[in-house]
């Protein structure tokens, strides 16, 4: 393969692939209102499916990263979507929640095997555009999030669990050209020597950088997660309908995967650490915005926000990957799998402190933490 070649087929197809998978790795609480409903379980037992799930399919990403870096092998990504589509589609068909645990745990692995593989793929298919073809992939995976209560609610509405098994089709489906075209592609060379330094050994040679680009990372997607949790209650709270909040939340988002396109691209010819730095400070403040305006301007300015806070997803993928150059399933596992997990958990804490102080207090908390991501990135040594 020629390095600065763009491999555009390939990186589209791990691209919709990307899209399936994050749309699957939402499902679980899309299905939890049916579970409740079906089972009586506790709202914490449900909760705690979506921590296994969770652990599972993020926090697992680094190690399983480092096992496909020693690997290299293109088919995992294959693996992946058909061993979390597998066990995801049985979840409906069992009412033990010792099986429901198991099974959570099980179908987050295989989205944790799909992310390193396939952030490795697509920057070793992108040649020189690694910001645009990035935050493609990034994006169509921000879309199939957003996608999935759309899809899969109506869809349990009318089949009931059991139509749980209806993801086995469009899962098996993309394993399958994903294993045809991706797994027999030439995109890295197979004869390419097996790294030979230790885990704990990569981690340090990545230094304070690394710790700096995960704090980032952690606490932007903190302030993702958060305002995904809260801004409906604040809506509703502002006397907005249930329908209108869930229809703002998905505009934020969509603005979203706009913003990791168009933020991609820019860091191409404008740099990484620039596009970071000003897209964080950029959001804080049209949060703010939003806050203090009303009516289509507030709208416009949700919009923005949330287009600018994801404006550096697939950025901080690749600066993960630079910093770890001869690791890059085991950087997109950090970047895409363990900060991002590490920050979905902070939102509990975020969630106790609106419980204390009161929601608007913690929507507030919530604008400040893309200026200090911002902060953490301006801080960065690297020329990126």
């Amino acid at each position: 393969m020629t390095k600065n070649k763009v491999q555009y087929g390939i990186v589209l197809i791990i691209a919709g692939a990307h899209l399936v998978n994050d749309a699957y790795s939402n499902f679980l609480p899309q299905y939890l209102p049916f579970l409740i409903s079906n089972t009586g379980i506790s709202f914490a037992k449900a909760g705690f499916l979506v921590s296994v799930f969770t652990f599972s399919s993020s926090i697992m990403q680094p190690l399983l990263g480092y096992i496909i870096d020693k690997q290299g092998k293109n088919w995992f990504v294959s693996l992946g979507t058909f061993w979390m589509t597998v066990f995801l589609s049985l979840i409906g068909l069992t009412d033990n929640y010792l099986a429901l645990v198991l099974l959570a745990a099980l179908s987050g692995m295989g989205i944790a095997v799909f992310h390193p593989q396939a952030s490795f793929l697509t920057s070793e298919a992108s040649g020189e555009r690694k910001g645009l073809m990035m935050s493609i992939f990034m994006a169509t995976g921000n879309l199939g999030f957003a996608l999935s209560p759309v899809i899969f609610v109506p869809m349990l509405n009318i089949t009931g669990s059991a139509g749980t098994l209806y993801l086995l089709i469009p899962g098996i489906l993309v394993s399958l050209v994903l294993l045809k075209t991706v797994g027999k592609a030439e995109i890295v060379k197979q004869e390419t020597p097996v790294i030979k330094k230790s885990l704990l050994k990569t981690l340090i040679g990545s230094g304070k950088e690394m710790i700096k680009l995960v704090a980032v990372i952690v606490i932007r997607t903190a302030a993702y997660f958060g305002l995904i949790v809260l801004l409906p209650n604040y809506f509703k709270a502002a006397g907005l309908s249930v329908i209108t909040a869930s229809y703002l939340v998905f505009y934020m988002l969509f603005a979203g995967v706009l913003g990791s396109l168009l933020g991609g691209w820019i860091s191409d010819w404008a740099g990484k650490k620039p596009v970071t730095v000003i897209s964080l400070f950029l959001s804080s403040f049209t949060y703010f915005g939003f806050f203090y305006t009303e009516g289509i301007i507030s709208y416009i300015l949700l919009a923005c926000a949330g287009g600018l806070l994801w404006g550096s997803f697939s950025v901080t993928v690749v600066m993960a990957q630079e910093l770890i150059p001869d690791n890059k399933a085991l950087a997109g596992g950090i970047s895409m799998g363990l900060a991002i997990g590490v920050g979905g958990l902070v939102v509990s804490l975020v969630g106790l402190f609106a419980d204390v102080y009161g929601l608007t207090a913690a929507v507030k908390l919530l604008f400040v933490f893309p200026a200090l991501a911002g902060t953490v990135a301006l801080s960065m040594q690297k020329k990126f």
